[in-house]
């Protein structure tokens, strides 16, 4: 499977560079779904407006009530004078619980799929930059989308983006595909498998669930060695959990960018009884994630896939301003 990467190492706006010229790319009597929860993209949305002036059919779903109110508004208004009725602004229990799901699928060349940690936040010339302080630059931030090619499992994509597919499992050779919300977490019913010398690392830009906190913990005392990246900021990562992780024997890193670009990157690197597995999506380490957001978290058996997030790892403990 392909992975694409967005950082301060990378081109500036590569990640949604990358989409729009997917965009571009799907010829007439084609399709493009879409779901995300921050869209302020202008340019990238007028993509889309165009697409369907040619006879592409796109549907796109947006979150309608993110945590800046207004963030979207722009954009909702584009593509609603733009695509019509293939909108859908997703507003649940008054902005309580979220569309963070972040899928871009697309029916040519070839039928695949994006997933991953990356909104289209930001947009060219961006004119609230207090706004983008706030939420993070996601354009020059860590985040990562994997494109997914496997047809079932791109037909399943497809069906989530037009509609709810909640507490649902989908597997497809070496693939699974959890939706949420749910009442069992698959990341945690896997991590009470894991015994003596396992290993896991965990790069989650939230980490907001004490009950992760006693998972990894109980990982600990069972042998295994674990490590969690985190983004520096205390709304997304309080001090007193990453400290209670620490008391455990968790080894923890935060990133604090000097220009304050976010650690948005969401996967899981896994090595247990002599077997790989990674794991990536919109999913936050949240309890508002697991119980209320409509999220995706995928695992993954591909051996090139896991050796790509694992170099990228590396890459991002290797920048001066990601600390223990």
């Amino acid at each position: 499977m392909k992975v694409f990467f967005g950082g301060p190492d990378q081109p500036a706006r590569a990640l949604r560079d990358l989409l729009e010229a997917k965009v571009d790319a799907v010829p007439t009597g084609g399709t493009i779904d879409w779901m995300t929860y921050y869209f302020r993209d202008e340019p990238l949305a007028e993509a889309l407006v165009r697409a369907h002036a040619r006879g592409v059919q796109v549907r796109v779903a947006i979150e309608g009530c993110p945590r800046r109110r207004q963030a979207n508004d722009r954009v909702i208004e584009i593509l609603k004078r733009g695509i019509h009725g293939g909108l859908r602004v997703d507003r649940r229990l008054f902005g309580a619980s979220h569309l963070h799901t972040k899928l871009y699928a697309f029916s040519d060349p070839n039928p695949h799929a994006l997933v991953g940690s990356f909104n289209p936040s930001g947009t060219v010339p961006e004119y609230d930059p207090e706004l983008i302080a706030d939420i993070g630059d996601q354009d020059q931030g860590h985040n990562l989308l994997v494109e997914i090619d496997e047809p079932r499992m791109v037909d399943t994509l497809v069906d989530a983006a037009r509609g709810d597919l909640l507490e649902r499992t989908a597997r497809q050779a070496s693939l699974e595909a959890d939706f949420f919300p749910r009442r069992h977490d698959p990341l945690r019913n896997r991590i009470r498998r894991f015994g003596k010398a396992s290993k896991l690392r965990i790069a989650a830009s939230h980490f907001r669930d004490p009950t992760m906190v006693r998972e990894l913990a109980g990982l600990v005392r069972r042998g295994g060695s674990v490590q969690v990246l985190t983004h520096h900021t205390q709304r997304r990562s309080p001090k007193k959990l990453v400290e209670k992780l620490r008391s455990a024997g968790v080894r923890t890193y935060r990133y604090d960018h000097p220009k304050h670009f976010p650690m948005h990157a969401k996967f899981v690197l896994a090595e247990n009884a002599g077997q790989r597995w990674s794991a990536f999506g919109s999913y936050n380490l949240s309890r508002t994630s697991r119980w209320l957001n409509q999220e995706l978290l995928m695992f993954s058996d591909d051996s090139g896939l896991w050796e790509a997030l694992d170099a990228r790892w590396a890459t991002i403990l290797g920048e001066p301003w990601c600390t223990q």
